[in-house]
């Protein structure tokens, strides 16, 4: 269960690469009908952009391949459990609900508002694959709610609020899959500006949390990978803002982007919560104090 529960994040995190792939080479609308490439074809004639975004069409099938396997292995009676089978589930539905929502993107052109939703719900689908690892790990055994530890949470959200932003910023760029897609109508250097204002209060959130559990060592880890994504992300943020966000660098801004998230929601759900160990020393912590 759990080879496929990493299976199921690995694919979930190469597929938003695939995407970008698409957006990044102008073809959006390399197919312009679906759940078809055209009206005429299900396969598109031979064309690079046509073949782009037919290819990832058809990784979203080994996406999709790759969690229904962890849902059926999850169903096994012996051992189960209804967190397994519930994440499992639910990135089932998600990944069947990405595939509606880009259908309908390609449909209505590659509206900038449509984009930014399939972006955000890979980051959703993201966050249930970590919960479906957590789950599949016998190491891992949850005893109360990750929301519990506030300094994790306000990690989480600031993290979302860095993400929606980006997402604002990149549809009001130039890479817009396509030259006929439309933009949002934000004056670029000024979303860049909150989108940069949300990165250094992460950063300073992240420096608070590291301060208050400076002697927590347990959870130390967490904290400096989440910095050093966040640090490396903005530098190239920076870089591919001074360069004219040129495809190759926004590409590595997209693998940055999901390393970020992927940290915050590690640490808020693996590390920021107590369990099995961790909650008889957090108990041992206070009757000593």
């Amino acid at each position: 269960m759990w080879i496929a529960a990493v299976a199921v994040a690995v694919t979930q995190a190469s597929i938003v690469m695939t995407g970008a792939a698409v957006r990044l080479t102008d073809s959006g609308l390399g197919c312009d009908d679906w759940p078809t490439c055209t009206e005429d074809s299900l396969a598109p004639a031979w064309s690079f952009h046509g073949w782009v975004e037919f290819g990832n069409r058809l990784f979203a099938g080994v996406v999709l391949a790759a969690a229904v396997i962890a849902f059926v292995l999850a169903r096994r009676p012996h051992p189960r459990r209804s967190d397994r089978l519930r994440w499992s589930g639910a990135v089932v539905g998600g990944t069947l609900l990405q595939a509606v929502v880009g259908g309908v993107t390609v449909i209505n052109d590659l509206l900038p508002a449509l984009v930014a939703i399939h972006f955000l719900l890979s980051m959703a689908l993201l966050w249930a694959s970590a919960e479906l690892l957590l789950a599949s790990s016998s190491r891992h055994r949850r005893r109360r709610s990750p929301f519990t530890d506030r300094h994790s949470t306000a990690i989480c959200a600031v993290t979302a609020g860095v993400v929606v932003a980006g997402t604002l910023v990149t549809g009001t760029g130039p890479n817009s899959g396509d030259a006929v897609a439309d933009r949002l109508d934000f004056d670029l250097e000024s979303i860049t500006r909150v989108h940069t204002s949300l990165v250094w209060v992460l950063v300073a959130v992240i420096v608070a949390t590291a301060l208050r559990r400076r002697a927590d060592l347990d959870r130390r880890p967490g904290l400096q990978r989440l910095m050093i994504a966040t640090v490396l992300q903005g530098a190239v943020g920076y870089l591919q803002y001074a360069l004219g966000l040129p495809a190759g660098i926004v590409a590595i801004h997209i693998v940055g982007a999901m390393a970020v998230w992927w940290s915050a929601v590690w640490f808020h759900l693996a590390e920021a919560c107590p369990v099995d160990g961790d909650l008889r020393a957090d108990t041992t912590l206070e009757m000593a104090a």
